[in-house]
Parts: C-alpha cells; structure tokens; sequence
C-alpha cells in the first residue's frame, strides 16, 4: 500500500507561492490517516465480535440439542448398559480351608421401560402388593409421567420376587440380569468381611465394590482380572469363628453386656484364626451408618479393630516384662505395696490389701496396681514409651480392613512421672483387642514382634526381637502363675494349661467427664497351651455384670474369663490341640526357667 507523505513537496511549493501555510497541510493530512486507520480498526474488531458471537451461537446450539437428545432418549443407565461393557466379575473369598465367605451370585434388577407400559397404575398397585416399602402412589405418579421413560424399580431380586413381579404380566415391567455378592454364612465373619454393594449399573450388569472390611481393603486384588478365578484365601477359620461367635453371643446375654468382642491369634504368623465383634450384622443387608448416639453402639462398629479403650490391668503384663528386660527387678524382688501411693494430688489403690510388700511375681498374679506403678517408677517416661512403641501400642495396629487406618490409639497429651505409673496398670493409654493380642503374642512366642493378619500364611512371620528370649520365658510362668493362683482361675482348663492376665477398667464418661459408675470393660487376654503357646485369645465385654451371686459383681474374673475359658475348651480341639495333664505343663515351665 501506498503511503502518502505528510509534507507533499509539490503542494508545500504551491502554497509558498500562493503565501499559505504549509504546516495546514502537514495536520490535514495526519488528520486523514489517523481517521483512515480508525476506520479500519474499527472494521477488524467488529469482525472479531462477530466471530465470537458465532462461535457463542454454535455453542449454545449444540448444548441445546444435546440436552433436548438426553431428555427425549433413555437415560444414561440404559444407554451405558447397551453401549459399554460393564464388569460385575469379582473374586471369591473363603477361609484358610477353601470354605467359601463370599461369592457372586446371578440375579437380576428389576427396571419398568414406561412407554411400554399398559396399566401403569395397577402394576404400581401390585407392586407394593410385592415390596412393602413401596409406595403405590409415587410409584404411579412415576410410571404416568411423561418426562420418564426409564426407571429403577429393584436393585436385586430373589428368585420368589422375579416369578411374583413375572406374574404381574406388565410388558413394560423388565428384568436386569446382574450378578450380587452373597455371603452364605450370614452374620459370620461380618465385620471382617464389610460388605459390597453395587456400583455403576446398567441393564445388562451391575458394577459390583466393596463398601468395607477386607471387600474394600482387597478392592483392587478382587476385580484384578488376571486374579477373579482365584479365590482370595484368609486366615480365618470357618469352624471356630462359629464357635468363638456362638460361645460370645451367649455370654454375653448372660451377662448383661452392651457388647462384646474376641480375637483368637497364632502367636507366630500373627494369623488372625477367629474375630468377632457383637452385636454385629448380616452383610448381605449391610444397615445404613448411624447418625446419631455412641459409635460403639452400632451393629458396624469393629469393637476389635476400631474400639481403643482403657483395658485395665491386661497392661501389667508389659510393665513387669520391661522391668525384667531392664534388669531392675526379678521375679523373687520383693516390692513395696503400702498403699495408697500418692503423687501429688492422686491416690494409687490396689483392689484389696495385699499386705506390705509383694514379690514380683505375686504383683502379677495378684494384680497390685502399687505394685506394678513402683515397678516402672525408676524406669521412666522416656524408655516406657520406647518399650510400648516397640509393641505397636502408640500407632494405628494394621490389619487388612478397610477401618483399621481410621482407628488410632489415644495417648495422653504430657507423659508425665504419673502417666508412667498410672500407664503400667492400664490406664492413661488406650488401645484395642488386637493390639493387645499381637502384644501378647510377642511376650509368649520368643519376644519376636509379630504383625496380625487376615490373609493366610504359610510359615512364621516374626519381626525384630522385641524382649530377650529369657523374659519371655519368665512372662510366660507368670501368665500360668495368674491363672493357677491368682485372678484368673476360671479360666483353668482340663487338658488344656492356659496362662493369662485379667483387666477391669473403668468406662469414661464421654459427657460429663471422669469415669460412669458402676459401668466396667472387662478383658481377659490368655494363651493357650500356656507352656508352649501357639495361640492368643482375646475377650473383651463392655459393661457386663454377672448377678448369679448375692451382689452383683463386672470385674474380669467373674465375666470375661469365664466366658474365654468356654471359647478355649470348645476351640483348642478343633486347632488340634492335644489335651496335656498340668503336671507335664508345669514341668515344662519349670524347666524353661
């Protein structure tokens, strides 16, 4: 394009001559380009503008058409069950035996398609003839409008409903072919396995997820379709997990309990053999969460897992193991026990005179609190830690269910001179029933830490040495000690040495503060055979009371031993045990030391 020049030399010479102004024709034509560049500025932008609007218009065209195509078509459900490939498959589950806990089963959802419908109105009706949660009348205002056009009756049907609804004779009534999760042995094993539901859904399958336990802990390894034909094998075993259930569902009834729980361990492989938490519930109706009252108080609540809880004087055990690991007593040192011991403002009591002084080993077995706290006195806050770290008291206990990252231990907030002594004897640190037996677990097997587990193992899974193979053995005359001569002598067993160590622990009172009157958590951790243990066995009952006597009595040796002497008696046979007199037990002890 051709510039014109500002100052033409022509038209400068001719208004000289003429006696003009020549500047005049320098802003005339400045003038003149700038309005010819505005012109054209002006022109692109209202170019670009329209571009923009277009491209608006075409947006909010497609958007529209799309919408309007959605609303006149089936909805996304159907169009996915037709157009994509939905996989239901998942792996089966089943005890260490091959025994099956949980499969799919073919079934089918029931869906109305309601363009197709003759008599919307009496298929409602007969409907909620057949499903009594259904409402007839919503579910005709649903059939008769005419913005449906597909709608999801029944997740899943039992063969009995699909004839029933079959009968009905409405065409626009149809069936979704789908495969469900069962769990044949209805509430056994309940809170281990948690449960599945459906996920994405179609007409021609269904999306099937774990929603808890070890269904979403294996979520991954379940749909893993390199590994669906392979069932995933537990640690569980289907026979005494029925017997461990059926001995606690009766013990605590008798009991009075608010509920209950029990962990049954191989002391090597951390092998999880038996877990049950009551009350519990059927997974293959899985109730919806709670929304209101305690936690501890719903059927999902793992008390196993999830419920950390001030166990009493089960904790004694590690405190006298620290102080002979530490070399700072003996069994036979004698220790002071004049009550009360004061600190400060508080008062340390033992639940009767034991006189004096005790030795170590009658601390223990009688269960002095003095006792126990002077034991870990010259110890300290520092090393107690450590020696409990080291036991996996102070971190979330991992097992392969979905709520055991969730649940974590309650320490106190300064571990002060007093925490260590009112620690000792179980209070001031909260922990669970499955911590406490893999605890156990590594003061009878050696000393070696041992991790729990729900899957199936096929050797020992012994970690680092945790205590000398000397205090082990120590620990475990003292836990047989306990049971021969000392709180926990309902839990002696024909056939079948056990040694063990009760606790009875007060409630806290999560509104008022302090601790519920007359509310008790009664716990008795034990280990069976006592000289050569192979297993652990942990029960735990919230608040029983035993009333077959003159006054009513919650302590652990009136409830929660009694009730895990008749879970060791029914399962020792079925883990082939072979019954040993008590003489041969206690030679076996004897010689250990």
């Amino acid at each position: 394009m051709m510039r014109t020049p500002l100052r033409p030399l022509a038209r400068i010479l001719k208004a000289r001559a003429e006696g003009e102004n020549p500047d005049l024709i320098e802003r005339e034509n400045r003038r003149l380009r700038q309005e010819a560049q505005r012109d054209r500025d002006r022109s692109r932008a209202e170019t670009r503008l329209l571009a923009v609007a277009l491209l608006f218009l075409c947006g909010f065209v497609v958007l529209g058409a799309r919408m309007g195509l959605l609303a006149a078509t089936a909805p996304l459900e159907l169009a996915r069950g037709v157009n994509e490939e939905i996989s239901s498959a998942r792996a089966d589950i089943v005890d260490r035996h091959g025994r099956v806990l949980a499969t799919n089963l073919a079934t089918h959802g029931l869906y109305a398609e309601t363009r197709r419908m003759v008599e919307p109105v009496q298929a409602a009706a007969a409907l909620a003839q057949i499903f009594p949660d259904i409402d007839a009348a919503r579910m005709a205002e649903r059939f008769t409008d005419p913005n449906r056009r597909f709608i999801w009756v029944r997740a899943r049907l039992s063969p009995e409903e699909m004839q029933q609804v079959h009968e009905i004779g409405e065409p626009g009534l149809m069936f979704a072919p789908r495969e469900m999760r069962l769990y044949p042995n209805g509430r056994m094993a309940a809170h281990v396995l948690g449960g599945a539901s459906f996920g994405q859904q179609g007409v021609r399958a269904a999306e099937v997820i774990g929603v808890a336990g070890t269904e979403l802990f294996f979520e991954d390894r379940l749909r893993d379709p390199a590994l669906v034909d392979e069932p995933l094998k537990l640690s569980l075993d289907l026979t005494v997990q029925a017997a461990v259930t059926e001995v606690l569902e009766g013990g605590m009834r008798m009991l009075n309990a608010r509920g209950a729980t029990a962990v049954l361990m191989d002391v090597f492989t951390g092998e999880v053999i038996s877990l049950v938490s009551l009350p519990d519930f059927d997974p293959n109706n899985r109730p919806a969460p709670p929304t209101e009252g305690e936690p501890a108080d719903s059927p999902l609540f793992n008390r196993a897992v999830q419920g950390y809880y001030e166990l009493g004087s089960v904790m004694k055990a590690f405190a006298v193991a620290q102080g002979l690991e530490e070399g700072t007593v003996t069994p036979e040192t004698m220790i002071d026990t004049r009550g009360p011991l004061t600190w400060g403002r508080f008062r340390i009591r033992d639940f009767r005179n034991y006189g004096p002084q005790l030795s170590v080993k009658d601390v223990m077995v009688k269960s002095s609190n003095i006792g126990t706290a002077r034991i870990m006195q010259p110890i300290g806050a520092e090393k107690q830690q450590d020696f409990l770290r080291n036991f996996g008291f102070l971190e979330p206990m991992p097992l392969e269910v979905s709520e055991a990252a969730r649940a974590r231990p309650l320490l106190p907030d300064r571990w002060s001179d007093l925490s260590v002594m009112t620690i000792s004897y179980g209070h001031g640190l909260s922990t669970s029933p499955l911590a406490l037996a893999a605890g156990y677990a590594t003061l009878v097997n050696g000393g070696y830490r041992v991790a729990p587990t729900l899957v199936k193992q096929d050797r020992p899974q012994l970690g680092p040495r945790v205590i000398s193979e000397r205090t082990s053995r120590q620990k475990k005359l003292m836990l047989h000690q306990t049971v021969q001569e000392g709180t926990a002598s309902f839990a002696r067993i024909a056939g079948y040495p056990v040694g063990g160590k009760t606790g009875s622990a007060d409630k806290p009172n999560p509104r008022g503060g302090g601790y519920k009157k007359d509310a008790v958590l009664a716990t008795f951790a034990s280990v069976f055979p006592a000289h050569e243990p192979r297993y652990v066995l942990v029960v735990t009952l919230d608040e029983p009371v035993d009333t077959t006597g003159p006054e009513p009595r919650r302590t652990a040796g009136w409830t929660a031993v009694p009730v895990s002497a008749e879970i060791t008696r029914r399962v020792a046979p079925l883990l082939g045990l072979r019954p040993v007199g008590l003489e041969v037990a206690n030679t076996a002890l004897a010689q250990g030391q």
